[in-house]
């Protein structure tokens, strides 16, 4: 059996003097780093106490669900004929917060990619194959809630 393995360091860079005396006393701000990239500048969500100009754990996980998406995507386009020339998608997550308000989950995923192709041939065979890609999805296949997809498909300069 083949394995990855992915490290990533979160370092929290909100200790505003005080360090965590109070629920309010600190910042949520925090670093995501891995293997010498760019740091991305996280928080939590702003409706937990978080800065909104940071990304939050929440939209990472709607990224990368988008992200897988769009990877496998493009590679059973590649390999099945169907030339994408541009890909965009507008994806939604929904986290519903349980009753007690004290935590919650992922309830969906919507992706919405657009899609141009770049012959009318390719239309219909670059819709279906968003079909095949939650079979692959490596992230997709890995959280407990529906992954669900609504792709437009467009031609090239028409």
């Amino acid at each position: 059996m083949t394995t990855h393995t992915y490290d990533v360091t979160v370092e929290w860079t909100g200790n505003l003097g005080s360090g965590t005396d109070d629920y309010r006393s600190f910042s949520r701000d925090h670093e995501v780093m891995a293997g010498g990239k760019a740091p991305i500048a996280a928080s939590s969500d702003p409706a937990f106490r978080g800065d909104p100009a940071r990304w939050n754990p929440e939209e990472l996980l709607v990224t990368s669900v988008a992200q897988c998406h769009m990877l496998w995507y493009l590679h059973l386009c590649a390999t099945g004929g169907v030339v994408v020339v541009d890909y965009e998608d507008h994806a939604h997550g929904v986290m519903t917060m349980d009753e007690s308000g004290g935590g919650g989950r992922f309830t969906e995923i919507v992706l919405r990619p657009e899609v141009t192709v770049a012959d009318p041939s390719m239309a219909e065979k670059a819709r279906a194959l968003h079909g095949d890609v939650h079979a692959l999805c490596f992230i997709a296949r890995s959280v407990n809630f529906p992954v669900t997809h609504l792709p437009v498909i467009r031609v090239q300069n028409s």
